[in-house]
């Protein structure tokens, strides 16, 4: 039989015979677990794209960082890209670049970065859901790989608190960022850094996950229900064998969905 034409995450989709939750069936799942505990994944989960790599890219272009900083750094993610350096590396890097800038001018970068390139990209399902569950009383936490300044300025719409952050950081002094990583939370260190504030599958176990990457399966793993929300190719082959529901926001549905309830095209 040969498989439909469409994108790749769709034909993962047609080809794992996997069936995407619908807004309605991801609420009505994430709420029927009563959640005391939620943990989500920023970039691709709570809104599109990549505010970590677009905020590189805007210090670039608006002067933020030096020239010397530009090129470094510009030569550091080309070798991400080619597989030279990893994720680990490279998200600590993207923070440690900014070191001797004065963090209240990094905040103010941050604001004004969010405001004009993200904050647009808030997938207002993921909104939804996570003012509903504040309401209700969960705790709800953001992890990520990203710089703390991108994130607690993101999470704001979402009103989770800044203390409920968890993202890649560096140390201050008199006002300045340092080089020195407080943390860089991915893959395995996502579950670390909630480890570190007392949240793990033995003590206060995550009632609910939410991520987009491979870099979140980790802590999918931990939560007594996972939710892939919008994943990449790796993660949606990840969930089909970890048996995860798959949701994708309005804006990020892949086109030519077929479901396993869709006909298949004639052999």
């Amino acid at each position: 039989m040969q498989a439909p034409s469409f994108g790749r995450i769709s034909w993962l989709l047609w080809s794992l015979q996997l069936d995407p939750l619908t807004t309605a069936q991801f609420h009505n799942r994430v709420l029927a677990l009563d959640p005391k505990i939620a943990v989500f994944d920023c970039d691709g989960t709570l809104w599109s794209g990549d505010a970590g790599s677009a905020f590189m890219h805007w210090s670039f272009e608006s002067g933020l960082l030096s020239a010397n900083a530009t090129a470094w750094l510009t030569g550091r993610y080309n070798g991400y890209k080619r597989g030279e350096v990893s994720e680990l590396a490279i998200c600590g890097e993207m923070v440690q670049v900014y070191r001797g800038l004065p963090v209240s001018r990094l905040r103010q970068a941050a604001t004004e970065f969010f405001r004009d390139h993200v904050e647009r990209n808030i997938f207002p399902e993921m909104l939804d859901l996570v003012a509903d569950l504040t309401r209700r009383g969960t705790e709800t936490w953001a992890v990520s790989s990203t710089c703390d300044w991108v994130i607690e300025e993101g999470v704001k719409q979402f009103r989770i608190p800044a203390e409920r952050v968890l993202a890649a950081s560096v140390f201050s002094e008199n006002g300045l960022a340092t080089d020195r990583l407080r943390d860089v939370p991915t893959d395995e260190g996502k579950v670390a850094a909630l480890a570190g504030v007392g949240i793990s599958k033995d003590t206060r176990q995550p009632d609910c996950g939410f991520g987009h990457s491979s870099h979140d399966a980790a802590m999918l793993a931990i939560a007594r229900g996972a939710f892939a929300v919008n994943p990449s190719p790796a993660l949606a082959e990840a969930s089909a064998a970890a048996g995860w529901p798959l949701y994708y926001p309005a804006a990020a549905t892949p086109r030519q969905v077929q479901t396993k309830f869709t006909p298949l095209p004639p052999s």
